[in-house]
């Protein structure tokens, strides 16, 4: 009988911790369900890796409670999670809790207890102490059980006070507690109730409860149970004690998503016909396989995902859709939903926890054979996956950029190997790694050149601002040109987008006495003004200060607003064109996805005529009415430092180019710039992906550069910059001199030296072997352990995509 069992938790330690179990859970114990164990002063949450009977040598706590009684993740996820442990070098316990969206389950709180001197001055106080005093009353309340600072606070004012002042004699501890959450304490508004066929047992029931019967009984079927509560007083607490006792069901409401319309199946052109062929085979042969579905903005891959899906399940296998953004869900489950009905779930962040985890357990018991989600849905429990769709491929919002840092378009290449199913990357402009690998023979390259139904490409005109300048003498916002092209839109009863992938009113609020920039408090950034919130913010760590009414340096009044973002653009184009029904989409106005889809749902609707917004409108969308995008500076990005700057504007100008024109209209792009002759810039213009491709590798090659050698970066962070600097500098002379086909460069400062009150050097590996790099970062691991530094002092990012 196996009396142990080694835990993963979520800490930032790379170990498995044992427990012993106790004789009721023996035989209950599985690998793969999650337990509640002691850590320390907490409870946390872990997944079984192993139940044994190996005693481990040492004394050890005993395992408190099992949360599952059937594992949540089954051998084929366990082992999925210690690839991506094991190859982007971070701790299994964080990896096995991305890959749960169940935190809804187990509540964590905080409970105070006397320590032995507290019980000690607690008789004494009971004693000498007036019974109406803060401190004696709270004394006698922890002596007679464990409580909350919430519970004290109801009963003692200064409650607060008091336990700060007892945590610093030492008379009380903090504890952390954990436990299951009541399903039944979910919002009214989220549950439908229907009446059992269980009778009372002629038990006597209160009036709410009697009447809640009556209603079930004269209005069969499932209602929601806020529609209710008008009818039935106190129906919300009825219907739970009525749940408790078996005579009525509650069952979490199906999540409503308002999706874009429906367009009805089409017969495939031959490209289409030609891509869906191959994948079919590759599906019906149940062998791995990847293809790279390169198609132009407006090519139809939608339909070639929902017929590929098809021929999956058609073989009695499941299938996952990723897409990039919680924007694009909605738009995108919408046709699933048309086409698969009650087989569609959804998977993304911008659900809670709890609508989370209901959806995480209907497709885990099999009711959702196709799942749609974002990056976290590559874990989802689909039975039997036989296709992995990753649309828009390139998209840099696949990594993730915490821990783990993983990559969730490569995480559904390697699950799909390990089950024998075909992954299809879809992009317009698929990332150079990916289109590397089609042309080498790894992936299967699949082209669609042409717009369904003839549809034309949108015209590209480039908008020199130098020019413009020069012959207006004003520096503006707008061109001549993209303004008139605007005016004539609203005229003809057509709708535009604009584009300016920046947030905010101004960059940075400066003097223009002494030059003096404002700047975050946390982060070696300026701070944006928000006209809108009245405030300066970091985009980065969420400080936020009121707008100086002089220089906080000199005391000059002469405070200068400089730069742009899309609330600046809004508010020009209000005043260029006040008749105009104007909306803006960003991180400002949208916060959860019933933002975004009431904006895009009126967008759609004609309720707006100009849509701006930052990149959260370049991909995805299908609006017909749109005949013009403008781009106000087709240069934000380019002059990042990083290698991929080039890459991801040339993919963002080309993704909102494909928003015009995919209706019956044809569509016109002006952008905007002051590098007209930049590669990125003219061939996004050209809509030339092969030669932009084709100029971007030889850069790439030249420079060692992905795909021509795996990439790592490496992070020092400490609160102090000499420390920063020492600790970075101690660990490249470490891990110098650098293996054969290996170069380290650094340790250098971050592009950004200080964010969120830490200063950042970093070490930047380049190799040609992944074998060999992932022992050199493994060796980092070491040195920082051994030296005994903060576990969250070292970042490995393996594959970034970002070096800032």
């Amino acid at each position: 009988m196996p009396r142990f069992c080694d835990v993963s938790l979520p800490v930032p330690l790379d170990q498995a911790f044992t427990y012993s179990l106790p004789l009721s859970l023996e035989q209950r114990a599985k690998a793969g369900a999650r337990i509640l164990v002691p850590f320390g002063p907490r409870k946390l949450t872990g997944v079984i890796l192993r139940v044994h009977d190996e005693p481990p040598g040492m004394a050890v706590k005993e395992a408190m409670r099992l949360i599952d009684a059937a594992p949540v993740l089954d051998e084929e996820l366990l082992s999925l999670g210690r690839w991506i442990s094991n190859y982007y070098c971070t701790p299994l316990g964080e990896v096995l809790r991305s890959m749960l969206p169940l935190a809804a389950d187990v509540r964590a709180g905080k409970i105070y207890v006397l320590t032995d001197a507290g019980r000690d001055a607690s008789k004494q106080l009971s004693i000498e102490a007036s019974g109406d005093d803060a401190l004696n009353q709270t004394m006698q309340m922890l002596a007679a059980r464990p409580l909350s600072a919430a519970h004290l606070k109801r009963k003692i004012p200064l409650a607060d006070k008091v336990l700060k002042s007892l945590e610093r004699k030492g008379w009380i501890a903090a504890e952390q507690t954990a436990h299951e959450r009541d399903p039944l304490r979910a919002p009214s508004e989220r549950l439908r109730i229907s009446l059992n066929d269980a009778n009372d047992g002629g038990r006597k029931l209160p009036k709410a409860e009697r009447e809640l019967l009556a209603y079930l009984g004269l209005h069969p079927g499932s209602h929601n149970l806020a529609e209710i509560e008008p009818a039935v007083r106190n129906a919300s607490a009825a219907a739970r004690a009525l749940a408790r006792r078996k005579l009525v069901s509650l069952t979490p409401e199906p999540l409503a998503i308002r999706s874009a319309p429906i367009r009805a199946p089409h017969e495939l052109n031959p490209a289409q016909r030609g891509a869906l062929d191959l994948i079919r085979l590759g599906i019906e042969a149940r062998k791995f396989c990847t293809f790279l579905l390169h198609g132009v903005t407006g090519s139809g891959k939608t339909e070639v995902y929902l017929n590929a899906i098809e021929c999956a399940l058609a073989v009695g296998r499941g299938a996952l859709l990723l897409v990039p953004e919680i924007a694009l869900t909605p738009a995108v489950a919408g046709q699933f939903y048309a086409r698969f009905g009650d087989r569609v779930a959804i998977l993304h962040s911008a659900f809670s926890d709890s609508e989370r985890a209901d959806q995480w357990r209907r497709i885990r018991a099999g009711g959702a054979s196709v799942v749609v989600g974002t990056r976290s849905g590559v874990f989802a429990p689909v039975r039997d996956p036989g296709l992995i769709i990753i649309d828009e491929e390139h998209d840099a919002s696949y990594k993730q950029e915490e821990n783990p840092r993983y990559n969730g378009r490569d995480v559904a290449i390697v699950r799909a190997q390990a089950l024998n199913a075909c992954v299809l990357l879809g992009s317009a402009t698929p990332s150079l790694e990916s289109r590397f690998n089609a042309g080498s023979g790894k992936y299967t390259l699949l082209e669609m050149p042409d717009r369904i139904a003839g549809r034309p490409m949108p015209e590209v005109k480039i908008i020199d601002l130098r020019q413009e300048f020069l012959e207006t003498r004003k520096h503006a916002i707008f061109s001549r040109a993209l303004l008139e092209a605007i005016r004539e839109r609203l005229q003809n009863g057509e709708q535009a987008m604009v584009l300016l992938n920046r947030r905010g009113f101004s960059n940075f609020v400066a003097c223009r006495s002494c030059g003096e920039r404002v700047q975050c408090v946390n982060c070696a950034l300026t701070l944006t003004f928000h006209r809108r919130d009245r405030r300066l913010l970091c985009h980065y760590c969420g400080y936020a200060e009121k707008i100086p009414s002089v220089c906080p340096k000199c005391q000059s009044e002469h405070i200068q607003f400089l730069g742009m973002g899309s609330e600046k653009v809004e508010d020009e184009l209000h005043g260029q064109f006040p008749e105009a029904r104007i909306a803006r989409l960003d991180r400002d106005t949208v916060t959860g996805k019933r933002q975004f889809e009431d904006i895009l749902h009126n967008f759609r609707e004609r309720n707006f005529d100009i849509l701006v917004g930052t990149q959260m409108i370049a991909k995805g969308h299908d609006i017909p009415n749109v005949t013009l995008v403008g781009v106000v500076s087709a240069d934000v990005g380019l002059g990042m430092p990083d290698f991929r700057a080039a890459e991801r504007t040339f993919q963002l100008l080309t993704q909102v180019t494909g928003r015009a024109g995919r209706g019956d209209l044809p569509g016109i792009v002006y952008m905007q710039t002051i590098n007209p002759e930049h590669y990125a810039i003219r061939l996004a213009a050209e809509q030339n992906y092969t030669a932009f491709y084709e100029k971007e590798l030889q850069f790439r090659r030249f420079m060692k550069y992905p795909p021509f050698a795996a990439m790592a970066n490496i992070l020092v962070r400490a609160a102090i910059q000499e420390q920063a600097l020492r600790m970075s500098t101690e660990l490249a002379q470490h891990l110098t001199p650098a293996p054969e086909n290996m170069k380290i460069m650094g340790p250098a400062e971050a592009p950004v030296p200080r964010l969120k009150a830490e200063f950042r050097y970093q070490l930047l590996i380049k190799s040609g072997s992944r074998k060999i790099l992932n022992a050199l970062l493994r060796k980092a691991q070491e040195f920082a352990r051994g030296n005994k530094w903060n576990a969250t002092a070292l970042v490995i990012d393996v594959d970034p995509l970002t070096l800032l």
